[in-house]
């Protein structure tokens, strides 16, 4: 396994970050943020977003990259609808969780705290809305190091079209995740020689973590109070890099999670012969993920296609990186840095929203989508693959 396809730290963005600050100066920063802050894309849909987070804690296993901890604790952001904007935008991430992803990409010459002003679309602690058990639940999962922030703007945008949306910071394996607290864990799964044994060990753990926060969100007495809005039939997961590798592992372990969907992630644990019936979504980048290209990451998709009995598609993006996927992206182009891709960070994220909310509707909400049947013109850089000839149009 090559870990450099799950673990680029801040990935290509950082590493030109850090070029561009040593060749011209800070970036200069966004114009469409407050007070020239980055800043996300504003949600597609209809509703409102709030937001909230919260502080669970495993008592049944051990924390697996923290010795003699005795319990698994995970922080978890939740999106979802409500009526009751309460003016209040919340914070990307804390100045801590940002200057410990900068330093760690060793950015000099910007703000250490400037990914923690970064504007959002939703407002902290509103109260959600929806009528109990209606609205389906996506589970997603980030990329090595990153905080589970760095998946907001499809998280916000999913919200907006009535869904609810939870994603989990896997302690340890992001360089930084406060808990409510105050206290702030690191990555110490980085400090682990990152042989194959490791990144098993990592999707199985994602897994583990995945099922955890299904029990607390869809028990009776869950903590959250906007829980009883979720229809526990209608779950699915989406993943980045191994996020998006978890999304197999989580869905062999889980028979709750309906869907998953992988985004730019070399599959780890393979399907077992057996297959998985259930819907699944490839999408990642041309220049990676076109079958017939190589061995490395397109080869673990091509032996899983295999084992997919059920629906599923193969979708590559012409001109990607795979910092393109997430905010990453985003936010580096609005500080003025190049990371490498053709494809504009702003249509690499309607590319993102529109392809994996097309998914989500047609397989939690059974409403037929077209955009999933060819190639569209509204979205001329994505092309559909058939990995039995190699061959995307």
């Amino acid at each position: 396994m090559n870990p450099a396809l799950f673990r680029r730290g801040l990935t290509v963005a950082t590493a030109l970050l850090t070029l561009a600050v040593g060749l011209g100066g800070p970036p200069a920063a966004a114009a469409d943020g407050p007070g020239g802050a980055p800043y996300l894309p504003r949600p597609t849909g209809p509703r409102a977003v709030g937001t909230t987070s919260l502080h669970l804690t495993d008592d049944s296993r051990p924390d697996p990259w923290a010795p003699g901890v005795d319990a698994r604790e995970l922080m978890v952001s939740l999106w979802y609808p409500t009526a009751s904007p309460n003016g209040r935008r919340a914070q990307y991430m804390t100045p801590t969780e940002s200057e410990l992803l900068l330093t760690e990409g060793g950015i000099t010459g910007v703000p250490l705290d400037v990914l923690s002003t970064t504007r959002t679309n939703a407002f902290a602690d509103a109260r959600p809305a929806g009528h109990t058990r209606s609205l389906p639940l996506v589970v997603l999962s980030p990329g090595f190091t990153k905080p589970r922030a760095t998946l907001t703007t499809l998280a916000e945008d999913l919200a907006s079209h009535g869904y609810v949306v939870a994603a989990i910071d896997h302690t340890y394996e992001s360089v930084a995740t406060t808990f409510s607290d105050g206290r702030v864990a690191t990555c110490a799964a980085c400090e682990v020689p990152h042989d194959e044994a490791f990144w098993n060990r990592l999707v199985t753990g994602r897994a583990a973590d995945v099922s955890f926060v299904l029990d607390e969100l869809t028990e009776a007495h869950a903590e959250w109070d906007g829980s009883r809005l979720i229809d526990p039939s209608r779950i699915a997961m989406a993943g980045h890099s191994v996020g998006g590798a978890s999304a197999v592992t989580s869905m062999l372990a889980d028979p709750r999670v309906r869907a998953g969907i992988d985004i730019d992630g070399m599959t780890q644990v393979p399907i077992p012969d057996g297959g998985l019936s259930r819907p699944f979504l490839f999408l990642g980048r041309q220049a990676q993920y076109s079958p017939g290209s190589g061995g490395g990451a397109v080869a673990t998709w091509e032996r899983d296609w295999q084992r997919l009995t059920g629906w599923k598609r193969w979708l590559v993006a012409a001109g990607a990186e795979h910092a393109s996927f997430t905010d990453i992206g985003l936010l580096a182009e609005q500080l003025g840095i190049d990371i490498g891709a053709a494809l504009p960070a702003a249509r690499a994220s309607k590319i993102v929203r529109g392809y994996a909310r097309a998914f989500l509707d047609l397989h939690l909400r059974d409403r037929p989508q077209p955009l999933l049947d060819k190639p569209s013109m509204r979205y001329p850089q994505v092309r559909f693959c058939t990995p039995e000839t190699s061959t995307c149009v």
